[in-house]
Formats: structure tokens, sequence, C-alpha cells
């Protein structure tokens, strides 16, 4: 917040005036002032909070002034409500906190008790016990008191100061006076935080993890003494934490507490902030979806520093080192998010990429769905980054778009050349029963199912491919079930996919006639590039009932003949590499031009050396015989 805007209201002759003029000039000023002074503006230079701008309203409390006071109390961030004898002291809960709720404003309220120097009914402690925490108990909007003497300048600046804080650093969200205890939000919000400093994930904050907690949030050193005082503090609540291995989540959230409770919850707000959190206690918006914008013909992909990351959370997660996430490593790596993402979800995660015998995602399949994510949803990565603490190697202002980088665009698919991607799209294609969804699981290294299962939904699978030269990517292929029809017609869908893997059962008789018919129906399909795969080749092969056969079908479009291949065949990888690289370099699967004429270049060269000789001969010998 760039303004905190102070509406200063209460009974007639209670000091307003005087407290703001006490402010500005520094001195109570004896003379007789105006009743109501005009707005004025403290610039944020002078040792406000936050670097805000402080702009000071004056109001009466006259009947006449009624319209005034209203349009004021509602332009406002904070009421400072003053009262200075018995009268007006009874006025703040019989009018004033009444008429504040009437008008439906929703902002703090300072009350300040003025004149203390003519007051003699106690010290401040008695003052606070017996007028200002009874009206406190039943206004809840009342966020802090505070005595003060305009005459004798006591607490004039500081009665300011709340104003300020109470608008920069509010109490309401964090803590309920009445219960005595952090708000919900305000828990959740501080565990994700312990969750992200815990950076060996033992549960503890150790001394190191602390000093670097320190220096993240309030840029400076923690001194020894500091750190004993607060394990001190901890020890001695009543549900004491053992500090003796560091600061446990238990005993962090009530650290904050007793900052609540002392009236330090600005140092609550500092670490909140710093860790993107807004005055609702959200993560920013900007913080979770920073703008990266992909062009055209381009994608998303994760970077260097993006694998290093996924890398590194999910060994630090793999705590019984089996290779594998459980269900339990899972839920831990995810709790500081809202969960599994939607998307992988939708994908049936995690049968959707390599899991080990257990069943249990593996390094090589956690890669692989991160990779097909920041593919098909980078704004999801992005979110998750967040969510899961990202930082940058250069420092807070490099956001977590380091983490994914941008391919080049992707413009002319038949020009000769590699395509500069390490994750593509392919979709298989086929009729029913041809043997997409066994494409799919042998592609996982999943055993042959005989039973048959008709695909209803899409379905999705992700590994890594090694290509021909030892170079790795990541290979989606997608069975898009009843939805065919209405993916194929989305021209968005089309240009996101890289490949098509025409497939049929070279068992099945009336199968390859679905794929003649899928390209009549949809011939925006002939601007991709493409792969024809017969399967089950370990069954009997049988004639097509279609005007071409297979064979035929593709010479004439020019094509490769389709490839013969069989789950139950451990050659079936060879097929996932063929597509990997027809994908990588889509030139090599469309249709062959027409036989190109013989290259007789050096024909011509040989001719033009010869001829250039034989004129250098008679220019030589036509000079010797003009000689003689």
């Amino acid at each position: 917040m760039s303004t905190v805007r102070i509406c200063v209201c209460g009974d007639e002759a209670t000091g307003k005036s005087s407290l703001i003029t006490s402010l500005v000039k520094d001195v109570f000023v004896t003379n007789k002032i105006q009743s109501v002074l005009p707005q004025i503006t403290i610039p944020p230079s002078i040792g406000t909070p936050e670097n805000v701008t402080t702009t000071i309203v004056d109001t009466s409390a006259l009947p006449q002034e009624r319209n005034t006071l209203r349009k004021e109390i509602r332009k406002s961030n904070v009421i400072l409500l003053v009262y200075s004898d018995h009268y007006s002291y009874e006025r703040v809960a019989l009018f004033w906190m009444p008429y504040f709720r009437s008008l439906g404003v929703n902002v703090p309220v300072v009350l300040c008790a003025n004149k203390s120097d003519l007051t003699t009914n106690g010290n401040t402690a008695q003052v606070v016990e017996d007028e200002m925490l009874p009206v406190m108990a039943e206004f809840k909007e009342i966020d802090s008191c505070i005595r003060t003497s305009a005459r004798e300048h006591h607490n004039v600046n500081e009665v300011f100061f709340l104003c300020q804080k109470a608008v920069t650093h509010p109490i309401a969200p964090l803590f309920d006076s009445k219960e005595g205890n952090l708000k919900p939000a305000a828990v959740a919000a501080l565990k994700r935080i312990f969750y992200l400093c815990d950076k060996d994930q033992d549960g503890c904050l150790n001394d190191q993890e602390m000093h670097d907690f320190q220096a993240k949030c309030f840029e400076k050193p923690l001194s020894a003494d500091d750190l004993d005082n607060i394990k001190l503090s901890i020890s001695k609540s009543p549900a004491a934490s053992d500090v003796e291995n560091g600061i446990d989540q238990k005993g962090f959230i009530h650290l904050n507490k007793i900052f609540a409770e002392k009236g330090r919850h600005e140092t609550i707000w500092i670490i909140l902030r710093k860790f993107h959190y807004t005055d609702s206690l959200s993560l920013k918006d900007s913080f979770l979806h920073p703008k990266f914008e992909i062009p055209e013909n381009s994608s998303a992909e994760l970077s260097p520093a993006g694998y290093r990351f996924f890398v590194d959370l999910f060994l630090l997660f793999d705590k019984d080192n089996d290779g594998g996430l459980n269900d339990s490593e899972l839920d831990a790596l995810f709790a500081p998010t809202p969960g599994q993402p939607p998307f992988w979800l939708e994908t049936s995660f995690p049968s959707s990429t390599v899991r080990n015998e257990a069943g249990h995602i593996t390094l090589q399949g956690w890669l692989a769905q991160w990779s097909m994510t920041t593919f098909v949803s980078p704004s999801t990565t992005l979110s998750y980054l967040a969510y899961l603490g990202f930082e940058a190697s250069g420092g807070p202002r490099n956001s977590t778009t380091s983490a994914l980088k941008i391919t080049k665009p992707r413009k002319r698919r038949r020009r000769p050349g590699r395509v500069e991607r390490n994750v593509v799209l392919c979709y298989v294609l086929g009729a029913p029963s041809s043997g997409k969804s066994s494409l799919l699981d042998a592609f996982l290294n999943r055993p042959f199912d005989s039973l048959y299962r008709p695909s209803i939904k899409p379905r999705t699978a992700v590994n890594s491919v090694e290509l021909q030269g030892g170079k790795q990517c990541y290979l989606i292929l997608e069975e898009l079930g009843e939805l065919e029809s209405a993916i194929l017609e989305n021209q968005a869908k089309l240009d996101a996919c890289d490949l098509i893997c025409y497939t049929y059962d070279s068992s099945d008789p009336d199968s390859f006639s679905h794929i003649v018919s899928l390209r009549e129906r949809f011939p925006q399909l002939d601007e991709l590039p493409a792969i024809y795969t017969a399967l089950k080749a370990d069954q009997d092969k049988t004639t097509q009932r279609s005007e071409k056969q297979p064979d035929e079908y593709t010479m004439a479009l020019n094509m490769n003949s389709p490839l013969h291949v069989s789950v139950t065949w451990n050659s079936i990888s060879e097929l996932f590499v063929t597509l990997a690289e027809a994908a990588t370099n889509p030139s090599t699967a469309f249709p062959k031009s027409e036989e190109e004429p013989p290259d007789r270049t050096g024909m011509y060269v040989a001719l033009g050396a010869t001829a250039c000789a034989l004129i250098a001969a008679v220019m030589i010998w036509r000079r010797t015989t003009n000689s003689n």
C-alpha cells in the first residue's frame, strides 16, 4: 500500500486538532487553533513504516458536519478515535463504534485516550485495564489503544505510528484476540514457510537454517544470544518443544504467536511478505503466475535449472531410497501446495508415466511428468515452482521463469533439418481395438494385458527416449478415445502436435479402413508428419478390406511402408525411437518429393574447365605464330 489515510474522529474538545498540530510542529501550540484543521500529508521519507505516504484528516463531531464526517470515514484506511474524559469515553461504545458499523466500513480503529496530563485516575496500566480492554473486547475493530498528551508531547508520534501500522501490518488477519490464537490462514502460511526453510526436511530448523531464515527475512545476521533467547521462549511454552535438535514446526508457530501477543505483528508480516504473501494471506498472483509469453509455433520446456530443482526435490523426499516416491512421500512433497496439479489428475497420474514394480513413480517418470506438464501447461509448472520454493540462482529478482525456456519457433516442418525441441507430442490414431492402449502400456514398460478395455477418455503416456547419437528427448503419446473427432477438428490442438502415428491391427481386415476414412474426413492431417504402424504383427497377417492394401496406400502417398511391430516383441522400443526421431526431424515423415534429376554439376564444371584450357591454348598458339 502506497498511502495511509487516517481519519481523526471523536467528540468536540477532546484534543483532536491539538494532536495533529503537536505532530506537525513537534511542540504543543498554546495559541488558539481552528476547530477543524485542513488535510495534511506526510511524505514517506519521514520515518514511516513501509515507506508509505500518510494523509491525516481532521473532522468535526457537530451534527451539521455529519455528511462530511461520513464521507471522510468511508475514504479512510484507519480511524483514530480520540476521547479525553469520562463523558467522551462513554460515547465511544454508545455512539462512535455503532456509528462506524452503521456506515459499513471495515477498517481498523486505534483508540486514543488523550489529555493524559489532566487525568488523576491512575497509571496507564490501570487505564488500559479499566477503560480500554472492555471496549476492545466488545468491538473487535479496535486494533490497538494508547494514552497520549498533546501538551506534554507524550506518545504523539507513537499514536500516528500505530495508525500506520494498523494498515501496513494489520493484526486482524493474523491473530484472534478472543481465542488467543493465530488464525488458521496465518498458521497455514507459516507452516508452508517452515517447510520451505527446512531444507533437509528433517522436521526441525537447525541453527544454520535459522541463520538463513533470519538473513532472508530481515537481511541481518542472527546472533547466538538472540537464537538462545528464541529457543528459551519456545521451551517455556505450555506445550514445550524440544529445541535441542532445532526448532520444530510447533515451536515455530508458537514463536510467531508470541510475536502477535506482544504486539510485534509487524515481525510476522515481514516474514509473510518476504515469502510473497498478500494482506489476505494468499500468495501474490504475480508470484504464482509471472508473465511468460510463448511465441506462436514455439513451446515451453524445463531449463537445466528447472530439471535440477525437480531432481533435488525427488531425491530429498525419497526417504526410503527405493528409487520411487510412494503415496506418503508424494503427500509430504506436495504439502506446501494445493495438492497435485489438476492436469495430473486428468491424466491419471502416476499411471501416465514410468513407475517401479511397487507402482511408485521413479525419477525418470517424475522428470517425464513435469516435462509433459510444462509442455501442455507452463503456467501450472510456474505456479508449482512457486509453491515448492524454487529460487533462481541470480537472486530474488529472477523469478520462477528462469526454470523454463522457450524453444525456437517450428515454422516449416517440411524443410529438412532437426527441430530444436526436447519434448514432443504424438497423437496415436487408429480403429478401436487396434492396440493403441497396449502400445502406450509398452511405452511405459508395463506388461502386456490381453483383456480388451475400450478407451473412453483421452489417455496420455510420457517417457524419455534416447535418440541416435545419445541425445535424450521426452515423447508424449496421446490416445484420443471418443474425443478423437473433436480434437482433430481443433486447429490449435493440431498445431501443438508434432507427429501422427497411424495404427491398425494387421490381423483385423477392417482395421486399416479407419485410417483411410479418417484422412478423408480430416484433410488437415496432411499438414502433419506421420508414421504408419501395423500392430499385432505377432498374429497372422490378413488382407485389409480397403481399396488399396496398406503398402500400396502408403506408396501412393510417397510415404514409407507401415512398420510391422508387436508389443510382445522386445524390439517394440525401436518404434518409439523412430517416432521420436520423426517428431524431431519432421521432414522425414512427410511424403517424399518426386525423384530428383541426377546432379550433373560436376560434369558441367569439368566441361567448363576443359573449354577454358582449350581457349588458353589457342591464344598462346596465335601469339607464337604472330611473333614468328
